[in-house]
């Protein structure tokens, strides 16, 4: 069995990125609308970034986290700076999954509750607490018997969420923007409803920003938009712009009872200097703002092609294609030179760099028409 059997190959060998364009090894160009699910937020080989990284390497490749260093602190203070309302204690990992882990941890330590709440198709990650969460029995399946305390109501129901939280539950967890379950966007009422339940009962808000976050919906932090402020956000992906890097952000009241827990890599020094530069650029060049603008462009010129719907926020965006989806995804890498990625069986899903352009949004509506009029033909 080959060493790579975990992951299939794609047919395209990829050996350089420059912004949004990635380079295989014929020299061939693509461009990159999914960003390997969204880990490079302010586009590949960003100088800035990789001159951080690459100067923090020379001094200091890596201590463990409980000695103090100047790039880890830089990033602590940068990450709270940036966090919503209250939320300025870190936990840094290395990934979205131990991020939400991290969380549910966290909870459970924080309250009396011993159960959680999640939602249908909704996705945290594969270590054992976070698949647990994951609702997708494809994922799970394999892995069973997970914990059996927790219990997934429909997205976007707020009387459920409100019926299924009660004295024993220790948070709920929720995307505001589904992305691996076909991007769906919430509504404000369904997390406002899931921040009162959890209030009443005194349980743990989480609200999973790996995806979402650091701009990518064109606020900071998705739950930004909707003005509900959760107990933990959890984010990673694009954090260090492609190196291994996440965090759980939480309040004080979690932070003072999260109990014992640890990580050997947490907060190493090169990535945090990456981290750190991340951040910098993501607000220096307000990619935010950059993701909002493009991304209403881009909804707007998709709404026009013969697919089932468009739906999303700023440059988190699915399109609905029936179950032709993969064939979609073929056409557009093979024929057009353009990256994308699906949600399932029948999205596409499109998570650029968001330092993505107008006219860069032109030659994907342009593809998509065309590869539509050859699916459907």
């Amino acid at each position: 069995m080959p060493a790579d059997f975990v992951f299939s190959r794609k047919p395209i060998t990829i050996e350089g990125g420059e912004d949004v364009f990635l380079y295989d090894d014929a020299g061939t160009e693509y461009l990159d609308m999914g960003a390997s699910y969204a880990c490079v937020p302010a586009g590949h080989g960003h100088p800035d970034i990789v001159d951080a990284a690459q100067s923090q390497l020379a001094d200091l490749t890596f201590v463990q986290g409980s000695y103090p260093t100047s790039a880890r602190d830089e990033l602590y203070e940068k990450l709270s700076s940036v966090a919503p309302p209250g939320l300025d204690n870190v936990w840094l990992c290395n990934s979205g999954t131990e991020a939400n882990e991290a969380a549910l941890k966290f909870a459970r330590s924080a309250t009396d509750g011993t159960t959680f709440v999640a939602t249908k198709r909704g996705f945290h990650g594969r270590t054992m607490g976070a698949l647990s969460t994951t609702w997708k029995p494809k994922y799970r399946k394999p892995f069973e018997p997970l914990l059996d305390d927790v219990t997934f109501v429909d997205f976007g129901d707020s009387g459920a969420i409100r019926e299924a939280v009660d004295d024993e539950t220790a948070a709920v967890i929720l995307e505001p923007v589904q992305g691996e379950g076909g991007v769906n966007p919430s509504t404000t009422e369904f997390l406002q409803a899931a921040r009162e339940a959890t209030d009443d009962h005194g349980a743990a808000l989480v609200f999973d920003e790996v995806q979402t976050g650091l701009g990518r919906t064109g606020t900071f932090w998705a739950c930004e938009a909707a003005g509900v402020t959760p107990d933990l956000v959890t984010t990673a992906k694009g954090l260090a712009n492609g190196l291994p890097m996440g965090a759980t952000l939480c309040a004080d009241w979690v932070a003072e009872d999260a109990g014992p827990h640890g990580s050997t890599f947490s907060g190493g020094p090169a990535v945090s200097a990456a981290a750190a530069a991340t951040l910098d650029t993501v607000v220096g060049e307000d990619l935010p703002g950059n993701a909002a603008d493009v991304g209403d462009y881009l909804v707007d010129r998709l709404s026009d092609l013969p697919v089932r719907d468009v739906r999303g926020e700023g440059l988190l965006v699915g399109i609905e294609v029936g179950r032709g989806a993969n064939r979609v995804l073929r056409d557009l890498a093979m024929k057009h030179q353009i990256l994308a990625l699906p949600a399932g069986r029948t999205v596409v899903r499109l998570l650029p760099p968001l330092t993505m352009t107008r006219e860069h949004a032109d030659e994907v509506v342009a593809a998509l028409d065309a590869t539509l009029e050859v699916t459907e033909a």
